[in-house]
Formats: C-alpha cells, sequence, structure tokens
C-alpha cells in the first residue's frame, strides 16, 4: 500500500512526539500495522530484519504459494475457500492481503513508442456507430477509418455495413484521398482481413490479398493483445465518435460523408501533429505525400458481383429488395453487379437491366419498360388462348376472322367478342351462326349476332341473359362444366314416387 508524504510525516510525528506505538498509530490512522512499521523501518527508528508477529495464517502459506505458482491468476476468494475447507478461521479481508502481498507479479510491459518513417505505414479499422433507418430496412452505420501512422492524416467514411465489398471500397477511397497507398497497412485481426491465425501463421481474406497485389502494399495484422501497435486508427476512431460525430444531425449517408470530407481536411487536417507540435498534421501530410507509392492507372474493381437464380416472377433479389428484368430472361441464372449506386443484371456479357441501388428493405425497384411489355406479353397470351379456345370449339370461326382481317377489322376485338358469344349461345348455336353468315358473305360481328337471335327466336328460346363476373381474374377463368340436367328429372321422379306411396 502507497501512502502520501504527508501520512508518512505524522507516522513519525506520532512515533517520536507522542510515543505512540505501532499499533495505536495503525488503529487510528486507519492502516495496516505493515505499513507503518515498513514506514518506521524506512527511517531507521525499527529494526526491518526483526521477525514478524505470528499470523493464524502462516501454517497455510506454504499451501497458498504452491498453488499460485501453478495458477497464479487464481481469485483470493477461491483461495479462501481452499484453505477454509483446511482449516483456516481467519477473515476474507486479512486473508485477501496475505494473497496479495505473496502472489508472484509479472513484472509490468514497457512500450516504446513506435515511429514511422513518411510514407511508410498506416492503419485501418472499423467503427461502430449505431443504426441508419431508410425506409423499412435498419442499417448498421459503421465508419471505416484509416490513419497515415506518419502524419496522422485521417480518412473517414460511413458505410451501411461492414462486410467485404465496404471494406474493399473504404480502401480505394482512402487510397484516392491520399493520392497514394502506404507500404505497410496495420489491421486488427477482424474477419475482413485475417480468415485464420494460429500463432504466426496466418491466413489473409483471398480478396484483401487480391487488393495488395493491385496496390503494392503489404497487409499486416496487430499482435495479439498489443493494443499499442494500432493505437493511432484507435484514437481517431474516438475523436471522430467524440469531435465529429457527436450531435451531428445529417440528411442522409451522402451528407454524412460530405461532412466527414470536411471534416478531414479541415479540422483533423489543422491540427498539431503529435510528431512536430510546430507544425500542422496537413503541413506534414504534404511531405508524407510524395513518399507514398503511386496509384495505378486502373483503379481496383469495388461492385460487388453474385450469381442469381432466376424462377418464373422476372426478378432478382439482391441485398433485401427485388429488382425488374425483362420476362424473357426468367427461369436462369443471371449475373447481379452492384455498386452505391447503381444495381445492373447480366445475362453473360449482356446488360440486360440496370436501377438505382435501394437501401430499403422489400422494395420492388421497377423499369417501366419491363412492367409495360410484361403486361403486354400478358395480354397478347390472353387473345391467343381466346383465340385458340374459340378455333377448337368453332372450326367455321377460322375462315370467318381471315375474311374479317382481310376487310380490315381488329382481330383482337373481334375474337373477343366472339368468345362472349361462345359463352352466352353455345358452341352449336355459334358454328350455325358463323356458316350462315359467310354463306351471306357477310364475315362480320353483327351479322352473327343477328343470325343468332333469329334462329333464336325462330326456336321459341329466350335471349341469353349476360353473366357479370368479378374483376378477379381466378373467377373469370374458372372452368365449370356444365351439368347434366337429367339428373334433376331423376329428383323430380323421385318426389312423384315419394308421393304416391302415402
Amino acid at each position: 500500500m502507497t501512502i502520501s508524504q504527508e501520512r508518512e510525516a505524522e507516522i513519525l510525528r506520532l512515533y517520536h512526539a507522542e510515543k505512540w506505538c505501532v499499533g495505536t498509530i495503525a488503529t487510528q490512522l486507519g492502516l495496516h500495522h505493515g505499513v507503518v512499521e515498513r514506514v518506521l523501518g524506512q527511517a531507521g527508528v525499527l529494526n526491518p530484519e526483526r521477525p514478524p508477529r505470528p499470523s493464524i495464517a502462516d501454517p497455510y502459506i506454504p499451501f497458498v504459494k504452491e498453488i499460485l505458482e501453478k495458477y497464479p491468476r487464481l481469485t483470493a476468494s477461491r483461495l479462501f475457500d481452499m484453505v477454509t475447507q483446511r482449516g483456516y478461521a481467519g477473515g476474507p479481508d486479512h486473508f485477501r492481503a496475505i494473497v496479495a502481498r505473496i502472489r508472484p507479479r509479472k513484472p509490468a510491459e514497457a512500450y516504446l513508442r513506435l515511429r514511422t518513417l513518411p510514407g511508410e505505414q498506416a492503419q485501418v479499422d472499423w467503427g461502430h456507430f449505431g443504426k441508419l433507418a431508410i425506409g423499412r430496412a435498419l442499417r448498421p452505420l459503421m465508419a471505416f477509418v484509416m490513419v497515415l501512422s506518419f502524419s496522422r492524416m485521417v480518412f473517414l467514411r460511413f458505410y451501411l455495413d461492414a462486410r467485404m465489398p465496404n471494406f474493399i471500397r473504404g480502401h480505394v477511397d482512402a487510397f484516392n484521398f491520399f493520392q497514394g497507398v502506404a507500404r505497410v497497412l496495420l489491421y486488427d485481426n477482424l474477419k475482413s482481413a485475417v480468415l485464420e491465425r494460429r500463432g504466426d501463421a496466418i491466413r489473409f481474406h483471398p480478396k484483401l490479398l487480391e487488393l495488395s497485389g493491385h496496390y503494392h502494399y503489404e497487409p499486416r495484422p496487430v499482435a495479439p493483445a498489443r493494443g499499442n501497435e494500432k493505437g493511432r486508427v484507435e484514437r481517431k476512431i474516438r475523436d471522430a465518435r467524440e469531435s465529429f460525430f457527436a450531435a451531428r444531425k445529417f440528411a442522409d449517408l451522402a451528407d454524412l460523408n460530405a461532412q466527414a470530407l470536411d471534416w478531414c481536411t479541415g479540422r483533423a487536417a489543422n491540427r498539431p501533429c503529435p510528431e512536430d507540435k510546430r507544425r500542422k498534421v496537413h503541413e506534414v501530410f504534404a511531405e508524407e505525400q510524395k513518399r507514398l507509392l503511386p496509384l495505378p492507372e486502373v483503379p481496383f474493381e469495388t461492385a460487388e458481383r453474385i450469381e442469381v437464380e432466376v424462377h418464373k416472377v422476372p426478378y432478382v433479389r439482391f441485398d433485401l429488395n427485388d429488382y425488374s428484368i425483362p420476362h424473357t430472361k426468367t427461369q436462369r441464372t443471371l449475373t447481379v453487379l452492384a455498386d452505391l449506386e447503381t444495381v445492373r443484371v447480366l445475362d453473360g456479357a449482356e446488360v440486360i437491366a440496370s436501377h438505382p441501388r435501394s437501401f430499403d428493405k422489400g422494395a420492388q425497384v421497377e423499369n417501366s419498360r419491363h412492367v409495360a411489355d410484361l403486361r403486354e406479353h400478358k395480354r397478347r397470351a390472353r387473345q391467343e388462348s381466346v383465340l385458340d379456345h374459340l378455333q377448337r370449339a368453332v372450326p367455321g370461326v377460322t375462315i370467318l376472322l381471315e375474311r374479317a382481317a382481310e376487310r380490315g377489322a381488329n382481330l383482337g376485338i373481334l375474337s373477343t367478342r366472339l368468345y362472349r358469344l361462345l359463352d352466352a349461345h353455345g358452341a352449336a348455336e355459334l358454328q350455325e351462326a358463323v356458316a350462315e353468315a359467310l354463306v351471306r358473305q357477310t364475315p362480320h360481328l353483327g351479322a352473327v349476332r343477328q343470325l343468332l337471335d333469329y334462329h333464336r327466336r325462330q326456336r321459341g328460346q329466350p335471349p341469353p341473359l349476360a353473366v357479370e363476373l368479378p374483376a378477379d381474374v381466378r373467377v373469370r377463368e374458372m372452368h365449370i362444366p356444365a351439368h347434366d340436367l337429367n339428373t334433376y328429372d331423376q329428383l323430380s321422379e323421385d318426389t312423384d314416387d315419394n308421393d304416391t306411396n302415402e
């Protein structure tokens, strides 16, 4: 226990001037008697070699030392339970002080101040800044931070997750911001950088290795439990949280990133450089920027590329949302290429759809042309279905349609209205009317309708009643087979028999 110089002077005064004994001084000052003895011994008053007073814990100290040699991090409370089971009758507080005195101590490690050359090193990490609501989606707001170790110039940009595509985008955006690349990039042991680590054996993420090969830098993870090796980027994440993000208002992600860029080139760049307090960070960066590796002529591709299976519905699913495609491209595997602004859909090398990217959840992003083409396709399909059914039920209608086409009639409208007459009058009556219209050389709808009405009047039948169906296509397309009316006669006969029996 360490005490102040004032307390040490008080101990010496009470011992010499007031003639108090060690126990009285310890009791009145609220100190352990060992502390008082140490102060007096350092002043040459007490003989430091004198044997300590016997304690009820003395028989258990060898046992405690033996256990601590095997398990140096075992807690004092667990050791107290062990010696209590072996007969120790003392209190836990006194025993805890004994354990603290005899526990083997690991010497505190001294950390060297890390210094780097200009352009030699940068440090990279993610920072979590809560959630951002976009429509029905709640996306994690992540800050990508890269700090040049020599000048302390910082790059800060926010993304909507910390997955590998955004990790790569953060690097490329940072390199463009610095207009160069440090020779070594330090990473924490995050999954975006290191897939597996066993001792010194490290397996980097293949995409990160591809990125480092493109920009010619060395990816280097920090050693486990060595926070001092990456302290510069961790401090900048804390600064971004406290000096930039706290109480910050922004309209959307683009607005937030525009403000972050102003912070990087403004306040963060105008602070004194820790390595040279006489100069600003941006002044030291101007010197360091010349030592950075140059950017390659071709930038690294940051678009996400995934294969998607398309079924009957002409949409592809990507990142919680659906994007329309031409209806002719269903039932196949397509490729989605997406950056932060655009989602493109490819069939082989052909771009078949391009949409603005949505970060909502469950949204349908549609191209009006895709929807119009699909509706037109459905309309034609319905017409073809109507015509096919009409020609099977009434064979003579084919010649009627050919003659009508020669007269310039609209075959789509004509087919639909003939189909309605088929529903109202039946195939036999319509076939009879069509055949007679062809004989009379009047191949048009009005003639067929007049002949149907004429034949019904001749047979003494009432005109058919129009059936109004709901707009639901499932009801309109429902097929109901005709019922045999003889079964109703059978019901009448059964009723007559019952009356006779009575």
